[in-house]
């Protein structure tokens, strides 16, 4: 009997009770109990303090780190840390099993994942696909190499390869689904390139959602819905070189301050408008947090333009902003412009892709309201 058995089964409660198994894909359940996520964690895995990333090892404290891997179905676990960051991880349970009812995955089929990571994710399409039906690209030969001993040790097969999954993998194409453990701003073309007419792409994109996009008839195109929420790691190599508030502020002054007149509270707590404002607003960063004077924010662009709206303990709050945007004022148009368009929640966005433009829309990919999406 394994020894994370009870672990297990309270992470398979805590998904029965919010309903998060899904009734049109019932291999997904049978997969996952086959193929337990603790059986393709590593032995070290990694967690946050409060402060940096701390080491968990199995054989140091075998309990913690089962907790850590079958906590409750929306923490990830964390499995390689490069420079201070997290750089890949055991995805959360929740979302590894929506995005794989995203896939209409079918026994025969052959797909494409892009990330390994650690291989779950790809023995689970390995169980509804068959055997050497997946191929998996990974672009760390070292977690490739040790995704290979879990999937061997597993019986699933698998050929994982390692490779930028930006250029998806020729070889083996055309694919009837492709599937991405990252998120991107911008769907490759090359995946789409490598996918049949017909078939479906599911990514997470623009960090906090993932879409399932189908290839149009003729391969010229993929377009398709917003799924629901998905916080992915990015791709490798994305990350801006000013990545926090602090950093892109530093020590300059403010050029303009004022005060700022709506609550800040759905900016927190509405996870429509934030993927709205993520959609309008791609490059910018927004941080809110609460302290003893009310709500705070940070916004800054990754490069020289920052806004703070800092609460004055009295039921106001005063709007700072620097650099040569104004992300305070463009935070409040694009907050309208969600307001003025009804409130379209994030499950009325879609994303279609052609070979040299992408954009984003809401309600009808024809008609509705659209945002390019700036080319990488």
């Amino acid at each position: 009997m394994s020894p994370f058995g009870e672990q297990r089964r309270r992470l398979t409660a805590a998904m029965d009770q919010r309903g998060a198994w899904p009734n049109r894909s019932p291999w997904i359940r049978e997969a996952v109990d086959a193929l337990p996520r603790d059986l393709f964690a590593p032995d070290r895995l990694w967690r946050w303090d409060g402060h940096t990333y701390t080491p968990l090892d199995r054989e140091a404290d075998a309990e913690a780190w089962g907790a850590e891997v079958c906590a409750d179905p929306d923490a990830a676990a964390v499995t390689q840390v490069t420079e201070g960051r997290a750089s890949s991880s055991l995805s959360c349970q929740a979302v590894v099993v929506d995005m794989l009812d995203s896939l209409l995955l079918e026994p025969g089929q052959r797909v494409l994942e892009l990330g390994t990571g650690t291989g779950w994710n790809a023995a689970l399409l390995a169980h509804r696909a068959g055997p050497h039906r997946v191929t998996s690209v990974e672009v760390d030969p070292e977690l490739a190499a040790a995704a290979r001993k879990r999937l061997e040790t597993a019986e699933a097969r698998v050929e994982v390869e390692v490779g930028d999954g930006t250029a998806g993998w020729s070889q083996g194409a055309p694919y009837d689904r492709v599937i991405s453990t990252y998120a991107v701003d911008r769907v490759p073309w090359a995946w789409v390139a490598q996918t049949r007419p017909g078939g479906r792409i599911i990514t997470p994109w623009g960090w906090l959602g993932h879409v399932a996009l189908t290839v149009a008839t003729d391969g010229r195109s993929a377009t398709g819905w917003v799924q629901g929420l998905a916080q992915f790691m990015p791709a490798r190599g994305t990350h801006s070189g000013l990545e926090d508030f602090s950093q892109v502020r530093g020590g300059h002054p403010a050029a303009d301050e004022r005060p700022w007149e709506r609550d800040l509270a759905p900016l927190r707590d509405d996870w429509h408008l934030r993927f709205a404002l993520r959609v309008a607003l791609p490059e910018v960063r927004i941080t809110v947090a609460a302290d003893d004077d009310g709500l705070n924010a940070w916004l800054h662009d990754g490069t020289t333009s920052w806004a703070a709206l800092s609460a004055l303990g009295d039921g106001k709050t005063l709007t700072y902003q620097g650099g040569p945007r104004r992300l305070a004022d463009e935070l409040e148009n694009a907050w309208d412009g969600w307001l003025d368009a009804g409130n379209p929640e994030l499950y009325d966005y879609g994303l279609t892709v052609e070979p040299h433009r992408q954009y984003a829309w809401t309600r009808d990919a024809q008609t509705g309201l659209r945002w390019p999406l700036a080319p990488q």
